[in-house]
């Protein structure tokens, strides 16, 4: 009794770990294809620049020697990173969440069919 027991817990156990891997997997995945987009508006970027408070290699003086243009530039390299980043950290996520998949499921399919295996005795 105690043994079948077990056996019914670590599938349970198994099985919860294999769903819970599948949904993060699911949300990486969707992560990969519509990352988060960046929030901060080329507006604010500007403004941030020219107050300082924005982290940049180069001081005030030289923000304001900026074009327009070059401004844009950099915001959208900013952007641009920003979402390479996101798809990035997917993807590891997306890794970690197959090992929730992949390192249970064998001994959730082992004790299946152990437990598959004594119901078939249990019959005959």
């Amino acid at each position: 009794m105690i043994k079948k027991v077990y056996v019914y817990l670590v599938l349970f156990a198994t099985l919860m770990m294999t769903i819970g891997g599948s949904v993060a997997a699911f949300m990486a995945i969707a992560d990969i294809v519509a990352p988060t987009p960046y929030y901060q508006s080329f507006e604010e970027y500007k403004q941030r620049l020219g107050e300082g408070t924005y982290p940049v290699q180069e001081k005030t003086e030289e923000v304001e020697q900026l074009s327009e243009e070059e401004l844009k530039e950099k915001y959208q390299s900013l952007v641009s990173a920003e979402k390479e980043r996101q798809i990035a950290r997917a993807k590891n996520n997306l890794i970690k969440s197959l090992g929730w998949i992949i390192i249970p499921f064998p001994v959730f399919l082992y004790f299946q069919r152990r437990l598959a295996g004594k119901s078939e005795q249990e019959i005959l």
